[in-house]
């Protein structure tokens, strides 16, 4: 008969599973895809708070973004890279930090589709009403789209880890490198039925806003360019809602793998590998990707070295 710990505090963390020759390369690859987040996203954070002709609308609702990788990885990372360290019987977390970690975790992929939201909004603005888009796109109605991208998330994310901490734990390990909702009502001898009824609502509405804002929002960016004869419309529209597209497939792509993984045992192992992914991936192309296509970020860069020089 299986023994059970009832409600313990301290739970243990299964993390990856590799060989010991493959510990220190994981090790690299993962740390300084880390440290290339963290410069790359403060970089142009701090280009964006210096430089006077980057306080625009985009920018400033990118900056979500970037503060939205900086802290979802900065929760989950420094943690993996130290259980990779130790033996797995060691790899020990309190209840209390792993809840912690799990809303951070779904409060980065909420938030990461709620702002991408908000941009393709700003995106719509500028290309179909761009004689208006200063007077739409103030200062006041960007803190209103930050503020409801930030709060919608909290809301979702507050009731998801809610219905989870209610429930009594009768076991102790938690079988991914990192805490998530998932894996914390795994925990539970109770019935989860509630929470993978919300979890499942939760995740359809999530995905069905955002696919069919986007959607919504590019239909008529495209129908505005196709019956237009202004070049520098279609090539501003090109140039960057192109930016603004790439970035949102490769968060929903890698976001539908992780789930989808969750419903497949047989893949744990690339399932732990892809939700690690999940996190770096994204953190680390979109500044990449914002940064290369954005000529007002390369001119501030260019312009920062000038005066170094």
């Amino acid at each position: 008969m299986e023994n059970y710990t009832f409600n313990s505090f301290t739970l243990q963390l299964e993390g990856l599973i590799i060989s010991k020759d493959s510990v220190y390369p994981v090790f690299i690859i993962i740390f300084f895809s880390y440290i290339f987040i963290m410069v790359a996203n403060g970089g142009i954070a701090f280009l964006v708070f210096i430089d006077k002709s980057l306080h625009q609308s985009i920018y400033l609702l990118f900056c979500n973004l970037i503060f939205n990788d900086i802290l979802g990885n900065s929760i989950m990372v420094p943690r993996l890279l130290s259980d990779l360290l130790l033996p797995p019987s060691e790899r020990l977390i309190s209840y209390f930090e792993c809840v912690v970690q799990a809303f951070t975790t779904h409060m980065f992929n909420t938030t990461s589709l709620t702002v991408l939201m908000i941009m393709a909004f700003d995106r719509y603005v500028a290309i179909c009403n761009p004689l208006r888009y200063a007077a739409i796109m103030t200062n006041k109605m960007v803190i209103k789209l930050t503020i409801s991208a930030w709060g919608v998330a909290l809301v979702l994310v507050g009731i998801l880890l809610g219905l989870t901490i209610r429930l009594n734990r009768c076991r102790t390990m938690i079988m991914n490198p990192y805490c998530d909702n998932a894996s914390l009502f795994k925990l539970s001898c109770d019935s989860v039925f509630i929470n993978n009824m919300y979890g499942l609502t939760f995740t359809a509405f999530l995905l069905s806003s955002s696919v069919s804002t986007t959607v919504l929002t590019y239909t008529k960016i495209a129908v505005v360019c196709l019956t237009s004869n202004n070049k520098s419309l279609n090539s501003k529209a090109l140039k960057t809602c192109s930016t603004h597209l790439v970035v949102y497939l490769i968060m929903v792509t890698s976001g539908m793998l992780v789930i989808s993984l969750h419903r497949l045992p047989q893949y744990t192992h690339i399932r732990k590998f892809a939700s690690i992914l999940f996190h770096i991936i994204p953190g680390s192309l979109n500044p990449v990707i914002y940064g290369v296509q954005s000529a007002e970020i390369c001119k501030s860069v260019s312009r920062l070295f000038r005066s170094k020089h």
